[in-house]
């Protein structure tokens, strides 16, 4: 699929805006679902996006940052993914492949995250010295600038791959043969079952369970209506609340402090 130069222009922004919210953490543009689907919004292809974007969410769910150790970066391998699955004009059917895509491409943001961090640790230094000459307006610009650069660290990956070009990206995914693609295929939807164990893995107690096996069976019911879904969520508010009498196991640590998921939050 070929984009006008308008769609590329609001692709680029979205990139950015993705890149400073990586930092900001306001309006969550950088979340998987969020940037994909906006990248879907500009291009015209909103439904195979929001695909990508869920299964990549489901991924990036299991991915934080514990002390000096930095996770993936969720928001180059949303943004990059979807412009390639946009680019290749496969609609649904590239989105495993796009999924697999971005897994590699997460872990190499890795690198661009790393070098940002480390400008931003010079950009620091010099507000520090401005900050002692009283200068408030210096220190707004290099605030400003630090956003940014933040911000360029993912809209110039999404400038170059634009710049290849939808032939050459709908090329390389039609070159690859079945058993490529298959696995793939296999592998992406195999990672996304990895992210959510992962999640599992940290929030799994007795209090929860009942949430996770409600959530695992309505995902499979196709037909319920707003009013239902509103019903279910009442229902599992007043279990919930139910259980916040109780006290929370907090994973085995029996610390009854009346809130069970506020109890998993603070273990972890």
């Amino acid at each position: 699929m070929n984009l006008n130069a308008i769609q590329m222009i609001l692709v680029v922004l979205v990139a950015f805006l993705a890149g400073m919210e990586g930092i900001l953490d306001e309006f969550h543009f950088h979340q998987p679902v969020v940037a994909c689907a906006l990248i879907g919004l500009v291009t015209g292809q909103l439904v195979p996006c929001i695909i990508l974007g869920g299964s990549l969410q489901m991924i990036a769910l299991g991915w934080s940052n514990v002390g000096a150790a930095v996770a993936p970066d969720a928001a180059l391998a949303a943004i990059a993914s979807a412009i390639i699955l946009v680019l290749g004009g496969q609609g649904r059917a590239g989105v495993s492949s796009a999924i697999a895509i971005a897994v590699p491409l997460a872990v190499a943001g890795l690198l661009l995250t790393i070098l940002a961090r480390t400008l931003a640790t010079i950009i620091v230094h010099i507000m520090d010295r401005a900050a002692e000459e009283g200068s408030f307006g210096k220190l707004e610009f290099w605030h400003v600038l630090a956003i940014c650069m933040q911000g360029l660290r993912i809209a110039i990956p999404a400038a170059l791959i634009l710049a290849v070009g939808a032939g050459p990206v709908k090329s390389m995914l039609n070159a690859m043969p079945a058993w490529l693609t298959d696995g793939l295929s296999i592998g992406g939807g195999m990672v996304v079952a990895v992210g959510y164990a992962m999640v599992i893995n940290m929030m799994a107690s007795r209090e929860m369970w009942p949430f996770f096996a409600l959530g695992f069976v309505l995902a499979a019911v196709s037909e319920i209506t707003l009013i239902g879904l509103g019903a279910i969520g009442v229902a599992m508010a007043l279990i919930y609340l139910n259980l916040s009498k109780m006290g929370g196991s907090g994973n085995g640590g029996g610390s009854n402090t009346g809130d069970p998921v506020g109890d998993i939050i603070d273990k972890y």
